[in-house]
C-alpha cells in the first residue's frame, strides 16, 4: 500500500512501533518548545544520549575492535548519502527502508531487476557490512524519521505534500510504467531517492526534471531540518514507490 499510486494520491500519516512511547519524554520537551534551533538542539543532544555517540565505550565499544563502530551514526550515513547515494551508507538507509516499509531496492551501484543476481548480492553484502558492530544504527534512523515527520506537521500544519524536484539526464535509466514522452506519467522509483525543493537547483543535475507530488509522510529526511550540518540546500531524501510525475 505505501508503495502504491493510491498512496501518494491519498496519504495517511505513517509512525513506527513503539517509536513515540520509548522517546516520549523527547518529543514531551519538544511540545513545549516554540523555538525551532532549541529543538534541533534538543534532538541532537537525545541522540548523543540514547545512542553514546559521544562516548562509544559506554555502548561497548572496545578500542580493541577498530575505529568504525564508533563512527557509524546516523550523521554519518547521512554524510555518506549525500557524498555517493550508491556506497555503503547508501545500502544501510536503502535496507533501513526496506525493513521498515517493506520496499526493495530497485537501484544500488547498478540496476536491480534479478534479487538472486549479482547487483542485489552486492547491495546486501553492503547492507551487512554497514551494520555490523554498530550502535543500533536503525534505531537511530527510526528515530531520525519519527522527528522528521514531527518537524514537518509543526512546520507544515495542514498540509499533505510537497512539491520536488530531480534533475534527469538519462530516462532510460528509470522504470516508467507509461510513456512520458507525453511529460506525464508514472515511475517506480528507488526504495529511497533524492530529491531538492529548488526546481533551479534541481536543473543544475540533469537536462530534464521530474516534478514529483510528495506526501509528507514518505519524507525520511531534508536538510533543513539539521540545519548547518549538511553541504548543499534544501535536499529531501523521499521513501520510493510509484509516482505520478511531470516531466520537463
Amino acid at each position: 500500500m505505501l508503495g502504491s499510486l493510491a498512496y501518494q494520491r491519498h496519504p495517511v500519516p505513517l509512525a513506527l512501533d513503539g517509536v513515540l512511547e520509548v522517546h516520549e519524554g523527547l518529543f514531551r520537551r519538544l511540545d513545549r518548545e516554540a523555538d525551532r534551533n532549541e529543538r534541533v538542539a534538543l534532538f541532537m543532544a537525545h541522540m548523543d544520549a540514547t545512542f553514546s555517540l559521544e562516548r562509544p565505550e559506554e555502548a561497548g565499544y572496545s578500542g580493541d575492535a577498530g575505529t568504525a563502530r564508533a563512527k557509524a551514526s546516523y550523521l554519518r550515513m547521512l554524510r555518506g548519502w549525500f557524498f555517493d547515494s550508491d556506497g555503503l551508507e547508501g545500502a544501510v538507509l536503502k535496507g533501513w527502508v526496506e525493513s521498515r516499509f517493506g520496499l526493495l531496492p530497485r537501484h544500488h551501484g547498478g540496476a536491480i531487476r534479478d534479487f538472486s543476481g549479482e547487483t542485489y548480492r552486492r547491495y546486501l553484502e553492503q547492507r551487512s557490512q554497514g551494520l555490523y558492530g554498530t550502535n543500533a544504527l536503525e534505531a537511530q534512523f527510526d528515530l531520525l524519521y519519527t522527528y522528521c515527520q514531527y518537524e514537518l506537521g509543526r512546520r507544515r500544519p495542514g498540509e499533505t505534500h510537497v512539491t520536488l524536484y530531480r534533475g534527469v539526464n538519462r530516462l532510460a535509466e528509470y522504470e516508467a510504467m507509461t510513456d512520458l514522452r507525453t511529460g506525464r506519467g508514472i515511475v517506480l522509483l528507488n526504495s529511497l531517492t533524492s530529491f531538492s525543493g529548488d526546481r533551479e537547483r534541481a536543473d543544475e543535475f540533469g537536462d530534464r526534471i521530474l516534478e514529483v507530488s510528495v506526501p509528507l509522510a514518505k519524507v525520511f529526511f531534508y536538510h533543513r531540518l539539521l540545519p548547518g550540518r549538511f553541504r548543499g540546500e534544501d535536499e529531501y531524501m523521499v521513501v520510493g514507490g510509484l509516482y505520478e510525475v511531470s516531466y520537463t
